[in-house]
């Protein structure tokens, strides 16, 4: 009797077997149940729950992230995970689980550069990833449709068109990468050469093009012309507060114990690397470290960006090292099986995206938790708040397939597939679904601006 090696279960059984495992998945959350949402008799205050949040983070930059959510709906969305995470967590599912980026609104998709310096399109954040289900993450980008439609005063027929994109787009990716041969999913990717040429407008094309060009510039040398300045004729990271100070020039947070952080953890990182990439790093030198605000939702979290230096002065590399804490999806999912947050957000990246950051790596000090990556290697997004309606459904439907291959490489795409069917009923439940949520985001937007307005907490521009 030959040998059988136990592998995930889902192999254990053939195509079809899988298949109607999805199709079956639809007694136990019938894909019309996807449209309700209604908010629970005890939801949380969501200016609590943002608080709360700012407990563990630095004062100074906390008003900073008020500022920055009161400033739109869609704005408010963007740092609004937590709040929606538990929103979502009494919703039905299928039971069909995939690694989840855990924040995948139209923000958090964009174009970087491959290892093989080839530009590709992908999720790009992953502060929140954990395993789960992948309804949660198609519901997150489906309601960011409809806030981007009504922020860009796109009428509701086209923005519920573009909310439709995004869904359908993932239901035929899905359908498309359950066809496909295992190593086949696992190695796709979406090259910006492709995703341009598969543009039907010539202008949009061009457009696109000219974007693209614009984010193969953007790399470590384009940075230090942009962010450095010399001091006593060493080279040094330029001041531009509030958003990059010189650990040199702080003061109310004190700089020697977040540069103590960086240096204590640098040894935990390189060993969170390959050996090749260790090998790269040695010929670098660390010059200066800055803290620099990021994001909308993170804005107060430790995030530093720190320079070295290769050959000479002309030979930059900037990282970026980044706190990384529990997962907002943590208090409804099972718990992370990495202890350390910035390993739990390496390795959910590199199961989701199709080429990585080959600086990727995470690291601890004493108390907090960090990743490390490239700061500038050709990143490009797209300027979601200036679109119209024909821009808004192209993108969105670009988003929903690459929201599909992330999940197809973990989860199981036949059994996903399966339960999505061919049909359009999963694309008009979350449609629906994605304006009352949007109709609850408003909301929540105005409840922040109100405690701002009562001086329940402070707010500044950043």
């Amino acid at each position: 009797m030959p040998d059988t090696i136990t592998t995930h279960r889902h192999h254990h059984l053939d195509v079809e077997e899988r298949h109607e495992r999805g199709r079956a998945a639809r007694k136990q959350a019938p894909r019309s149940s996807h449209a309700e949402w209604a908010p629970a008799p005890d939801r949380p205050d969501p200016v609590d729950v943002l608080t709360a949040q700012d407990a563990t983070r630095l004062q100074t930059l906390v008003p900073i992230r008020h500022g920055r959510m009161a400033a739109s709906p869609f704005a408010f969305y963007r740092g609004a995970a937590a709040i929606m995470a538990g929103d979502l967590a009494p919703t039905p599912v299928s039971g069909l689980d995939a690694q989840l980026c855990g924040d995948a609104h139209l923000s958090n998709y964009g174009a970087f550069a491959s290892a093989e310096r080839n530009l590709v399109f992908d999720v790009n954040d992953f502060d929140e990833t954990l395993p789960g289900p992948w309804e949660w993450d198609i519901k997150r980008l489906a309601a960011s449709v409809a806030l981007a439609g009504r922020s860009n005063g796109i009428p509701h027929k086209k923005t519920a068109h573009a909310v439709t994109s995004a869904v359908s787009g993932y239901r035929t990716a899905m359908a498309h990468f359950a066809q496909q041969a295992t190593l086949d999913v696992w190695y796709a990717q979406l090259s910006v050469e492709r995703l341009v040429a598969a543009l039907p407008d010539k202008s949009e094309r061009k457009r696109v093009s000219k974007s693209a060009a614009k984010a193969r510039s953007r790399t470590s040398l384009k940075a230090m012309d942009k962010m450095t300045e010399r001091v006593d004729g060493v080279l040094r990271i330029a001041s531009n507060p509030p958003l990059i100070v010189p650990i040199r020039d702080l003061v109310h947070e004190n700089g020697d114990e977040l540069r103590r952080q960086v240096i204590d953890s640098w040894e935990l990182y390189r060993d969170s690397i390959r050996d090749d990439r260790k090998k790269l790093l040695e010929r670098y030198h660390l010059v200066d470290i800055a803290l620099k605000v990021v994001g909308v939702g993170s804005v107060g979290t430790r995030c530093m960006v720190v320079l070295f230096v290769g050959r000479d002065d002309g030979d930059p590399l900037f990282l970026q090292v980044k706190e990384a804490e529990a997962s907002v999806l943590a208090a409804h999912l099972a718990p992370s099986r990495y202890d350390q947050p910035g390993e739990r957000v390496v390795q959910g990246q590199r199961i989701l995206q199709a080429s990585g950051d080959i600086f990727l790596g995470w690291s601890a000090s004493e108390r907090h938790h960090y990743y490390w990556r490239q700061f500038h290697d050709m990143k490009g997004s797209a300027d979601v708040e200036t679109m119209g309606s024909r821009r808004l459904a192209g993108y969105a439907g670009i988003c929903g397939w690459t929201l599909a291959h992330a999940h197809a490489r973990s989860g199981d795409p036949i059994a996903i597939s399966g339960y999505l069917g061919k049909g359009s009923s999963f694309d008009r439940a979350l449609t629906k679904f994605a304006f009352t949520y949007a109709d609850q985001n408003d909301l929540d937007h105005t409840a922040l601006c109100n405690a701002i307005d009562d001086g329940r907490i402070t707010a500044e521009a950043g």
